[in-house]
């Protein structure tokens, strides 16, 4: 199976001189400016979903291949968590190659 990807062209179109609108033109820029924006939230939004689903997608698929486990039986979630939140300490070289603490 073959993913095809749109090219995505940013086409940042530059304001129209201010000075020159009229207040009814202003707000209809608004306007515009507002749909669009929805638009591509509408899209992010559905992007994000297909990913949420291709990621448990594959998260099923290596749990399989390990058994039934999770792929990241062998990770130390409270160590990882406790360095992440700056309440332990590097790991020591030790640790890095896999021996006991």
């Amino acid at each position: 199976m073959s993913l095809s990807f749109p090219t995505l062209e940013l086409c940042v179109e530059a304001l129209p001189d201010l000075e020159t609108l009229t207040d009814e033109e202003l707000r209809d820029e608004i306007r515009r400016l507002m749909e669009e924006e929805r638009e591509v939230s509408y899209r992010r939004r559905i992007l994000h979903g297909k990913i949420d689903i291709l990621r448990a997608e594959l998260q099923a698929r290596l749990q399989k291949q390990v058994g039934g486990e999770s792929p990241l039986r062998e990770v130390d979630v409270d160590r990882l968590a406790e360095i992440l939140a700056s309440k332990a300490p590097p790991p020591t070289e030790e640790e890095l190659r896999g021996e006991e603490r």
